[in-house]
C-alpha cells in the first residue's frame, strides 16, 4: 500500500509512489557532465601537461566530481560511484606528476590506513544500530513520549533527539524521531516544524560528542580533539544552537495555541524477544568505544568492532535454532546497512587525501592565513559552506590544511570546526544527512525549509558560536570530582 514500518529504510518506497513522483532527467545536463568528464580524462592522459600543471588538473577534477555529487538528483548519477571514480582519477593524476612511483604508493598507503579507520568505524556503528532497530529496541525511547501539548512536544522532541544523537549518529536519530512523529501527529505544517526541530537537534546533538557525528569522529580518530574537552566545551554551545531555534519556533502560529486533534497512537510492530537486552548491550557497546580507546590506547574502530563482535555473539546465542528470526541476526543486518554511504565517505576522503598529498590544501591554508587571519572567521565560514555541500570533505580538507603543529589538540580552532561543521548543515535542508532523510521521509520542499526554518537555524548557529567564545574566554573548568574520572580525563 506504499507504506512501511515507521523505522524502515527511507529508501523503501512503493512502485506506485516511485511512478507518481518520477520525472525524466535532463539529457542535456547529463551530456554536459559526461563531456566534461571526457575532457578531463583526455587531459589526464597527456602526461606532460599534467606533470606541469598538477594542481590545476587535480582541482579541476575535484570540482567536476563534486559537481556530480551535488547535482546527483538531476544527473541521475549515484554520488558513491562518482566519489569512487573521482578518488581513483585524482590519485592517477597524482602518480603522473609525482617525483617517483614509490613516493605515491607510500602516500596512498598512509592515506588508505587513515581513511580505513573511519570506514571500519562507520560500518561497525551502522551494523550495531541496525541490529537494535531490527529488534525494535528504539521503542523504549519513542514509547515514552506521550504529551500532546504542541509547545511541550516541540521541546520534548528536540531534547530527546539531542540526547539520542549524542550517542548515535544524526541520520539514525532523525529516522527514529521522524518515525515517532508519524505516530503522534497527523500530516500538517506543525508536523513539518517538528521534523525541522529533529534535524536541528540531531545535528546539534552530534556535534559535542566524539561518536555523535561523522565529522567529530574524524577529528577524534586523527587526534585533533579528545573526549573530555570536546564534551565540556561544546555541550553548551550545541545546546544553545537548539534552544534558540526551538524558542523562536514556539512563538509561530503553527505551534503557539495550536490544538492537536489526534489523541491515539498509530500501531507499530511489537518489540522482538530480548529486544530490551539487545538495546542495552548495543548502546553500551557504542558508549564503550571512548573507554576502550582510553584504556588501551588503540584506535577507536577496534573498540567499535569489539562491541559489534559482542553483540554478534549475543544475538547468535539468544536466537539459536530460531530459523524464523534470521532477520534479527548480524548477517541480515549487514545486508541492510548503508554500504553505499560508507563507500561515498571512502571516495570523498581518498579524494581529499590526494589533494593533501599534492600540497594543494597546504597552499589553500596559506592563502586563508594571509587573507583571513581570524581562525574563528575561518571556522564560521566552513559551517556556512557546510549548509550547501557535505561537511565530510570540508572537515577532511581542514585536517589536511592545518596540522597539529599549527593548531594543537583541543585548540579553539579544532573545536570550532567540530561545532560549525556539525551544526552549520541545519541552515539548509540539503546541508546534512539528517536534513536529506527528513526531506525524503516527509516529502518536505527545499524552499519551504528555506522560508520557515533556515532563519531560525542560522540564529541558533550564530548564538552557539557566541556561547562558545564566551565560555572559552571565561575559561570554565570541570568540577574536580568529574575531572578525576580516568577515561574522561584521557584523550
Amino acid at each position: 500500500a506504499g507504506t512501511c514500518d515507521p523505522l524502515c529504510s527511507v529508501d523503501e518506497t512503493s512502485w506506485e509512489d516511485f511512478e507518481a513522483n518520477y520525472r525524466p532527467k535532463t539529457d542535456l545536463l547529463k551530456a554536459v557532465a559526461i563531456l566534461a568528464a571526457a575532457v578531463a580524462g583526455s587531459l589526464a592522459i597527456n602526461h606532460d601537461w599534467v606533470a606541469a600543471n598538477q594542481d590545476a588538473a587535480m582541482v579541476a577534477l575535484f570540482v567536476i566530481g563534486y559537481g556530480g555529487i551535488i547535482f546527483e538528483e538531476s544527473l541521475a548519477f549515484n554520488k558513491s560511484g562518482v566519489g569512487l571514480l573521482m578518488a581513483a582519477t585524482l590519485w592517477v593524476v597524482r602518480s603522473i606528476a609525482a617525483p617517483s612511483n614509490e613516493a605515491v604508493i607510500s602516500e596512498l598507503s598512509l592515506a588508505s590506513g587513515q581513511v580505513s579507520e573511519i570506514v571500519f568505524f562507520l560500518l561497525g556503528a551502522m551494523t550495531i544500530v541496525e541490529i537494535i532497530d531490527a529488534h525494535q529496541g528504539f521503542k523504549l525511547v519513542t514509547d515514552n513520549i506521550t504529551t500532546r501539548k504542541p509547545t511541550t512536544l516541540l521541546w520534548v522532541v528536540g531534547l530527546a533527539t539531542f540526547l539520542l544523537s549524542s550517542i548515535l549518529d544524526n541520520l539514525t536519530s532523525t529516522i527514529v524521531m521522524v518515525s515517532l512523529l508519524r505516530k503522534l501527529v497527523p500530516p500538517s505544517e506543525y508536523r513539518k516544524l517538528l521534523g525541522a526541530v529533529v534535524v536541528i537537534a540531531a545535528n546539534a546533538g552530534g556535534a559535542w560528542t566524539p561518536i555523535g557525528d561523522v565529522t567529530t569522529t574524524m577529528l577524534w580518530i586523527h587526534g585533533q580533539i579528545s573526549t573530555l574537552p570536546t564534551m565540556k566545551d561544546l555541550v553548551i554551545p550545541s545546546a544553545v544552537s537548539l534552544i534558540v531555534p526551538v524558542a523562536l519556533m514556539s512563538l509561530t502560529s503553527e505551534v503557539n495555541g495550536r490544538a492537536q486533534s489526534s489523541t491515539e497512537l498509530l500501531a507499530s510492530e511489537q518489540m522482538a524477544p530480548r529486544g530490551k537486552l539487545v538495546f542495552s548491550v548495543g548502546i553500551a557497546a557504542l558508549l564503550f568505544v571512548p573507554v576502550f580507546k582510553a584504556l588501551t590506547g588503540l584506535p577507536p574502530y577496534l573498540g567499535m568492532l569489539f562491541g559489534l563482535g559482542v553483540l554478534w555473539i549475543l544475538t547468535d546465542a539468544i536466537h539459536y535454532g530460531e530459523s524464523e528470526r534470521q532477520r534479527l541476526k548480524v548477517p541480515k543486518a549487514l545486508s541492510r546497512i548503508d554500504t553505499q554511504g560508507a563507500l561515498f565517505f571512502l571516495g570523498i576522503l581518498l579524494s581529499v587525501s590526494s589533494l593533501e598529498a599534492a600540497g594543494v590544501l597546504r597552499e589553500l591554508a596559506t592563502y586563508l592565513d594571509s587573507h583571513i587571519p581570524n581562525t574563528e572567521l575561518v571556522a564560521f565560514s566552513m559551517g556556512a559552506v557546510s549548509a550547501v555541500i557535505d561537511n565530510v570533505p570540508l572537515v577532511a580538507a581542514a585536517m589536511g590544511m592545518y596540522d597539529l603543529s599549527s593548531f594543537p589538540q583541543d585548540s579553539e580552532f579544532w573545536q570550532l570546526v567540530a561545532y560549525c561543521a556539525g551544526t552549520g548543515g541545519s541552515m539548509l535542508i540539503i546541508g546534512s544527512a539528517a536534513g536529506v532523510a527528513f526531506m525524503g521521509m516527509e516529502k518536505v520542499d527545499f524552499f519551504w525549509y528555506l522560508k520557515k526554518v533556515s532563519g531560525f537555524a542560522f540564529a541558533g548557529y550564530a548564538a552557539g558560536i557566541a556561547a562558545y567564545l564566551a565560555i572559552h574566554n571565561l575559561d570554565i573548568s570541570l568540577p574536580m570530582p568529574l575531572a578525576r574520572i580516568p577515561f574522561l580525563s584521557g584523550s
